[in-house]
């Protein structure tokens, strides 16, 4: 034991040297960057060129996802709250004096620590092993704890951050705060709901606040309206399977899920985990699921195929006559967004086909067809009852806003009606 603490004097001098001589030295003063807003910067840099490369289709939904949680995990470990070093502390101590202070609280210091903290910890991570537990999870919760009081902080600054927001909700929803989750993820929308990754986060943070996780309501609309921006969003699509699924409509959640995991690198987790959702809306809609034995995605049924080959009841082409009342004209910017939908009157919310114009060509006269399907099995002429909306939206985004106009036709019988007309009569209250 005598020699143990021998050695432990022999470091602790060691150290002192190591501390003490720098400061007998003058030094020139420095400055510290603002690191935490320098590595804030950089993530915003790198996720629009990750939103870049999605939009252009470098990058697929998958690796997308992959490297937005990598950026965020990077994030989280280098934003740090140290503050600028006071560089004239010193001088103002003198560096004699300082270097005096030290050599008196170094080695007390030092024993103090190493009485209260050194042996406790060892014990704690060897208990940890034992249960095969790894001893960084301990602080995970505290770390992101800290990342979400920085983040509050920066957004007090700059309460304007979508980016922030976001962030912030996502933190939350990891740290299983889901109330918490959807007030940020909200706050984020109020500032950009016309963002398609905003509206599908607010869908999502308020199904996730929900006992039974329902897409009902408000996410329902925000889902059709994303889906009417961009029909090929995969995230779009996934949501708009499942509230298919919910709604009891198995194979057109099959067959909306399927699109998806086509696009999915094969043997991959998430194509396993999405092969398996594919299956059980096949299996409770009374299609064969695929054979495990295979582990090939399933072929995406076309016209004649067998089982989910989707049978004509309808008409493939609706030509539609949009119109403004002219009452509501005066409420009316020229640039301001049309869009014209298609949806089953009986069937999934998903719309069967849509366009987008703008008011200033009003009347217009447009086609709605089946290849304007945003889901394989969805087409117009999968269904013989549809009805025709068509909104004016002065924000330009698709999901309905108070104020913003709409006119919707009678229910339409496909198989004897191919000309429908819609006048847009109505003020959304």
């Amino acid at each position: 034991m005598i020699i143990f603490w021998i050695l432990v004097a022999g470091l602790i001098g060691l150290a002192f040297l190591f501390v003490v001589m720098p400061l007998l030295r003058p030094t020139p003063e420095q400055h510290e960057p603002a690191q935490d807003a320098l590595n804030l910067e950089v993530f915003g840099q790198r996720l629009q060129e990750l939103d870049a490369d999605l939009e252009s289709g470098y990058l697929d939904r998958a690796r997308y996802d992959a490297a937005r949680h990598d950026l965020e995990r990077d994030l989280l470990h280098d934003v740090d709250g140290s503050q600028p070093v006071d560089a004239h502390g010193a001088s103002r101590l003198g560096r004699w004096t300082l270097a005096l202070l030290l050599a008196l609280a170094l080695p007390g210091t030092a024993t103090l620590l190493y009485l209260q903290l050194g042996e406790p910890t060892v014990i704690e991570r060897m208990e940890l092993a034992a249960r095969g537990l790894p001893a960084e999870d301990q602080g995970t919760d505290q770390s992101m704890e800290v990342l979400v009081q920085r983040l509050a902080k920066r957004l007090e600054d700059n309460p304007d951050d979508v980016e922030g927001w976001l962030m912030m909700g996502r933190t939350y929803f990891a740290l299983k705060r889901p109330e918490d989750g959807l007030e940020a993820v909200a706050s984020a929308y109020r500032l950009a709901p016309e963002r398609l990754d905003v509206m599908l986060a607010y869908a999502e943070a308020i199904a996730a606040n929900r006992p039974d996780r329902s897409l009902e309501g408000k996410p329902a609309e925000l889902v059709r309206a994303a889906l009417e921006l961009d029909s090929q969003n995969v995230n779009a699509r996934w949501l708009a399977g499942l509230m298919a699924f919910q709604h009891g409509q198995f194979q057109a959640a099959a067959v909306a899920w399927q699109k998806i995991l086509d696009e999915f690198e094969p043997g991959s987790q998430e194509a396993a985990e999405l092969q398996e959702m594919v299956d059980e809306a096949r299996r409770r809609a009374g299609i064969a699921a695929a054979k495990a034995a295979t582990e090939e995605p399933i072929a995406v049924p076309v016209e004649g195929s067998s089982d989910e080959s989707t049978e004509a009841v309808g008409a493939e082409r609706i030509e539609v006559s949009v119109s403004l009342n002219p009452a509501l004209a005066a409420e009316v910017a020229p640039e301001d967004t049309v869009f014209v939908f298609a949806r089953a009157t009986s069937g999934p919310a998903m719309p069967l086909a849509a366009q987008r114009l703008q008011a200033g060509s009003l009347p217009a006269t447009l086609a709605l067809d089946d290849s304007m399907a945003m889901a394989p099995g969805m087409q117009l002429s999968a269904y013989a009852e549809i009805q025709i909306t068509a909104r004016v939206s002065r924000s330009g985004e698709a999901a309905p806003q108070p104020g913003d106009l709409e006119g919707q036709s009678e229910t339409i019988d496909t198989r004897e009606t191919t000309v429908t007309a819609v006048i847009i009569d109505r003020t959304l209250p």
